[in-house]
């Protein structure tokens, strides 16, 4: 894989889909700055691996949530390094619930979370990407931001909401030489995951064409491919991971 940028910010990094897209983001030659919001432990762990491999990573705890915070991180970033080369926006929570059961905060909460908080990352990416007219950006939405999904009202809004807002953000900074894109995942095996019985995941899975779960690495492959040189000339898109369970 091919990067003409040296660094990359990926939220919510210290586990799960994110720990696998730093790492293999390493391994390709990138610093990888590796955030977290409660699992400094978690993070110290992924960059002590990352380290251990040869690769290059520094860690940086904030809430992606709070404005002030997410700008004052990448800001340190810059200062550290001369420059934010790439950045991955998979920080996210889910609160779910029946929309009827539903309360305004739980709503806005993950709203917050997910969708506002990758509005501010993309914004403060674009003022310091356009500098250099270079840069690449991947949000992490979700599959259920395609489909909807019962009990998840406010976490498929916040995905449908990033995937409609990278779009905006790829026409705005395309002259600029900023691309944005989107992947959604589908159904993949993290430590959320590992906890389901056997008959759950096997009701699962059967929805799938693939009949399997997808893997960490399968999304951070692709993470990978849609930073890289490799994609140039791709902007604006949705990368759909999800083993055929969304063929539309």
């Amino acid at each position: 894989m091919k990067f003409s940028g040296k660094n990359v910010l990926v939220t919510g990094s210290s586990r799960g889909i994110g720990a696998e897209i730093a790492k293999t983001l390493a391994s390709y030659g990138l610093k990888v700055w590796i955030n977290y919001r409660s699992g400094a432990a978690e993070a110290d762990a992924i960059k002590e691996a990352i380290e251990a491999n040869g690769g290059s990573a520094a860690v940086i705890g904030f809430d992606v949530s709070d404005e002030d915070a997410f700008v004052d991180a990448i800001k340190t970033i810059v200062d550290s390094d001369g420059e934010l080369s790439y950045l991955v926006n998979n920080a996210g929570i889910t609160n779910d619930k029946l929309a009827l059961r539903m309360k305004t905060e739980d709503f806005m909460s993950v709203i917050n979370a997910n969708l506002t908080s990758c509005f501010i990352g993309c914004r403060e990416a674009m003022k310091v990407m356009r500098k250099k007219k270079f840069g690449s950006v991947v949000n992490i939405a979700s599959i259920v931001g395609e489909t909807g999904n019962a009990g998840q009202t406010n976490y498929a809004a916040s995905k449908g909401g990033v995937i409609a807002m990278t779009k905006s953000f790829a026409i705005e900074s395309a002259t600029s030489g900023i691309r944005y894109n989107t992947i959604t995942p589908g159904f993949i095996a993290t430590e959320m995951t590992e906890v389901l019985s056997d008959e759950v995941k096997s009701a699962f899975t059967s929805k799938i064409p693939m009949a399997r779960f997808g893997k960490p690495s399968e999304v951070a492959e692709a993470t990978a491919f849609l930073l890289s040189d490799h994609s140039s000339y791709i902007t604006g898109e949705t990368l759909k991971v999800n083993g055929g369970m969304n063929m539309a």
